[in-house]
C-alpha cells in the first residue's frame, strides 16, 4: 500500500468535506455545558504518553492550536532471579538469572491542516531486548520490549497519519493536547476519520488506568486485550483507517487495517519507514489479508463517579496455519498449513472511578484458538482485574501506585499442538504440561521533576507460556520516562 498516496486522497476528499462542514456551520454559535466538558468523548486521540508540560505554543481558549512539538524517552530495566523448569524449547524464558534493559525515544510533531484536519508524525528510535528476547511468558512483562530487539540503536517513522474531525453541531467542547492531539474547540457530537500509518490502540481498547507502558503498568496484558491478535508490524505499527462516531453519552468505531504476510514481521511501508529498511516482510495479499475491528463504548456516572464500558470484536483475515493440521505436518511446522482463514474474537473493556483518587479496572477476551496466532499473544482467553491510586492521601498527588491480576489461557487445540513441540509467537517449551498463566503486578510511580516520572515495579509469574513444569518466575523492573 502506498502511504503517501493513499495520504494525498483521502486529504483532498477530507478537506472537501471539512470546507463543507464550516460553511454549513459558519453561523451556528458555539455551547458548552459542565457536564459535557468533563466527559471524557474521544479515545481517537489518546496518545501513548501522558499529558506533557506547557512547553507547545498552547491555544487560547477558543483558539486553535496550529502545530505542537513533544519529546518522550522510557528506560526500562527488568531482570528476574533464577527459577525450577523439568524441561525448556526453543522458545522458552532462560532459567538462569537474566537483566535486560529497554530504551525508547520519539519526537513528535502536529500540524494543523485546515480546519479539523491534523497531521501527525512520530519519529521512534528503539533500543534493547525484553527478556529471554521477548520470549516464554505469554502476558509477556515490559510493553516497551519489541518483538524485534536491537544492540545499536535503530530509527523508524512509528507514525504518519491525518485526523479529520467533522462536527455535527450540539454543545463543544475543549481539546487538550498531547502529543497526538492539537488543543482546540470541538463539537461534542462528531465523526472522527483518522487514516495513514498509527498503532490501532490508538484509536481502540483504551483504559484510563492501565494503557500506557510507559507511565501506567508494564505488562503486556494491562496495555491491551491479550486475546486481541491486533494488527500490526514487530514494532507495533500499521497503516489503515479508523473512523468513530461519538456523542455525549456513547462512540462507535470501526477500523481496517493490513496484516503483514510474515508472523511478527514488518509491512511493506516498514520499506521506507525504517533505517535502514527491513529486507524481508511486506503485505499480505490485498483484501485477504486484514484486520476489521469494531468498538462500542458507553459512557456514565455512578454518584458522580465517571464509568466507562467498551465491547469490541474483530475478525483477522489471512494465510495462517491451523493448530489441528499441524499436528501431522513434519515437525509440527505449522508454516507448511498456511492456508486462507479467518479468526475473530471479542473483549469487554471496563474502567471505574470509585473516588477522586481511586480506579479499579477490567479486560476480558476471547477470541476461537483453532488458527495461530499472528502478531500479539498466543492466549485464546483472558481475565484481568487492577486498581489504581494516586498519592493525594499521602500528600504525593502526582504518584501512582497500581495492583492487578491477570489469568490467561489458550484453546484445546493451541494446548495440543504445543504438547506436539509447536511453536508460538511467545511459547513452545517443546512439550506441555497446561495450566492457565497467572500474573500480578504491582508498581510505584514517583514524580521526581515536573518532567521526570521513576517506578519500581514487581510481577509474579506463575506457569509461564501454560505451562506448570516452569517457574514460577519474579521478575523485578524499573522505569525512568522523561517527556517535554
Amino acid at each position: 500500500m502506498n502511504v503517501p498516496a493513499a495520504l494525498l486522497v483521502l486529504a483532498l476528499f477530507l478537506g472537501a468535506a471539512a470546507s463543507a462542514q464550516t460553511e454549513a456551520q459558519g453561523n451556528q454559535p458555539d455551547s458548552k455545558t459542565p457536564a459535557a466538558s468533563a466527559a471524557k468523548t474521544d479515545s481517537s486521540s489518546a496518545s501513548t504518553t501522558a499529558p506533557p508540560g506547557d512547553q507547545a505554543p498552547e491555544a487560547p481558549e477558543g483558539r486553535m492550536q496550529t502545530w505542537n512539538f513533544h519529546l518522550q524517552t522510557t528506560t526500562t530495566v527488568q531482570g528476574y532471579p533464577s527459577f525450577y523448569a523439568r524441561y525448556s524449547g526453543p522458545n522458552s524464558l532462560p532459567t538462569s538469572a537474566e537483566v535486560r534493559e529497554t530504551v525508547s525515544l520519539d519526537l513528535y510533531t502536529g500540524l494543523r491542516l485546515w480546519t479539523g484536519a491534523e497531521m501527525h508524525l512520530d519519529l521512534l528510535t528503539w533500543q534493547g531486548f525484553g527478556l529471554g528476547n521477548a520470549l516464554g511468558i505469554d502476558d509477556f512483562p515490559d510493553g516497551e520490549a519489541y518483538k524485534i530487539g536491537t544492540h545499536p540503536p535503530r530509527e523508524g517513522t512509528a507514525r504518519l497519519f491525518i485526523r479529520q474531525t467533522i462536527g455535527l453541531g450540539g454543545d463543544t467542547e475543549e481539546v487538550v493536547e498531547d502529543p497526538l492531539t492539537l488543543a482546540g474547540k470541538q463539537d461534542i457530537s462528531r465523526i472522527t476519520f483518522t487514516i495513514g500509518r498509527f498503532s490501532c490502540k490508538d484509536v481502540f481498547d483504551n483504559n484510563a488506568y492501565a494503557n500506557d507502558p510507559r507511565t501506567q503498568f508494564m505488562n503486556w496484558a494491562f496495555t491491551a486485550n491479550a486475546t486481541w491478535d491486533y494488527p500490526a508490524d514487530a514494532l507495533g505499527y500499521t497503516t489503515g483507517v479508523a473512523v468513530e462516531l461519538n456523542k455525549p453519552k456513547w462512540a462507535v468505531r470501526y477500523g481496517f487495517f493490513q496484516i503483514t504476510s510474515m508472523r511478527n514481521g514488518f509491512t511493506a511501508e516498514d520499506q521506507y519507514f525504517l533505517w535502514p529498511g527491513e529486507p524481508s516482510g511486506g503485505d499480505g495479499r490485498f483484501w485477504h489479508a486484514w484486520d476489521m475491528v469494531v468498538e462500542n463504548e458507553h459512557r456514565y456516572s455512578l454518584n458522580t463517579h465517571h464509568g466507562t464500558i467498551r465491547l469490541l470484536g474483530y475478525v483477522n483475515a489471512g494465510e495462517f496455519g491451523s493448530y489441528s493440521a499441524a499436528l501431522y505436518a513434519p515437525n509440527v511446522d505449522i508454516d507448511l498449513t498456511h492456508a486462507q482463514r479467518h479468526e475473530f474474537g471479542f473483549g469487554l473493556n471496563l474502567e471505574q472511578e470509585i473516588t477522586k483518587d481511586i480506579g479499579v479496572f477490567s479486560r476480558m477476551g476471547w477470541n476461537d484458538g483453532i488458527n495461530e496466532a499472528w502478531m500479539f499473544t498466543d492466549v485464546n482467553h483472558m481475565g484481568s482485574l487492577g486498581v489504581s491510586v494516586r498519592g493525594e492521601p499521602w500528600h504525593r498527588p502526582d504518584d501512582t501506585i497500581g495492583v492487578a491480576t491477570v489469568i490467561s489461557g489458550i484453546s484445546l487445540h493451541n494446548q495440543q499442538y504445543l504438547e506436539a513441540g509447536g511453536l508460538g509467537i511467545l511459547d513452545g517449551d517443546g512439550a506441555l504440561n497446561y495450566a492457565k498463566e497467572k500474573v500480578i503486578e504491582t508498581y510505584y510511580q514517583a514524580k521526581i521533576t515536573k518532567r521526570l516520572l521513576a517506578a519500581l515495579d514487581y510481577q509474579f509469574v506463575a506457569d509461564p507460556a501454560f505451562n506448570t513444569a516452569r517457574g514460577p518466575v519474579s521478575v523485578f523492573g524499573a522505569r525512568f520516562h522523561f517527556e517535554f
